[in-house]
């Protein structure tokens, strides 16, 4: 008697449920909800430089990858980000809908689909994205050396048209991410979930650990 119960006074834990891939269904339906904003599709990639520093940038999503948890986006092959993933694939994208303020964190590693890549599956994928974008946004890629300083010749950003019956062009790349954690937080009714893939999924569907914390 008067003698401290051990964990008493501590928080309980509560044990995360095993669920398929609700995210995934929870971030179509903030899509669908956050159609007629354009921009409800931009979303904010954190990368590790090669010096340690952290990198950050706006990317636009450009779907999942077929019917499963990873998301694809497009990026230069001259760009920082290509080095830096090869340095160290690990990244974590930040991504807010306004009409439903609701934000999404997602960690994992992300892969990069090149010209040269030997997965035939993602390059077909890397193919329909290309064919996917507009003639504005595919002739990004024909555009001077990002990074480096601006010439005189403006007309260097104003190249040829690069329709859809073109090949990709080599500086073109397919960025897919594989997540491992998603953390939805909603402003609206003040809840937080967190998905994390679990281990037990290897083999077969892949499994969610859900739980609910505070926010």
């Amino acid at each position: 008697r008067g003698r401290a119960v051990e964990g008493e006074g501590e928080a309980k834990r509560t044990k995360p449920i095993r669920v398929s891939m609700a995210w995934r269904e929870q971030i179509l339906k903030s899509l669908k909800k956050n159609s007629r904003l354009p921009y409800a599709r931009y979303a904010q990639l954190a990368t590790v430089r090669e010096d340690g520093r952290p990198a950050n940038r706006t990317i636009v999503y450009r779907g999942f990858l077929q019917d499963t948890p990873k998301l694809t986006f497009v990026t230069d092959r001259r760009s920082k980000k290509i080095g830096e993933l090869r340095a160290n694939p690990s990244v974590e994208l930040c991504w807010y809908f306004p009409q439903t303020r609701e934000q999404y964190r997602i960690a994992g590693t992300m892969r990069v689909v090149k010209v040269d890549d030997e997965d035939e599956a993602m390059l077909r994928a890397r193919g329909e994205a290309w064919k996917r974008m507009s003639d504005g946004a595919r002739s990004q890629f024909a555009w001077p050396f990002p990074g480096i300083e601006r010439g005189g010749d403006d007309s260097a950003f104003s190249p040829d048209p690069v329709t859809a019956d073109l090949p990709p062009l080599e500086e073109f790349c397919l960025l897919v991410l594989d997540p491992e954690r998603v953390d939805h937080l909603s402003l609206k009714s003040n809840e937080r979930t967190v998905f994390s893939r679990s281990s037990e999924g290897e083999g077969g569907p892949t499994a969610w650990d859900r739980l609910r914390v505070n926010p």
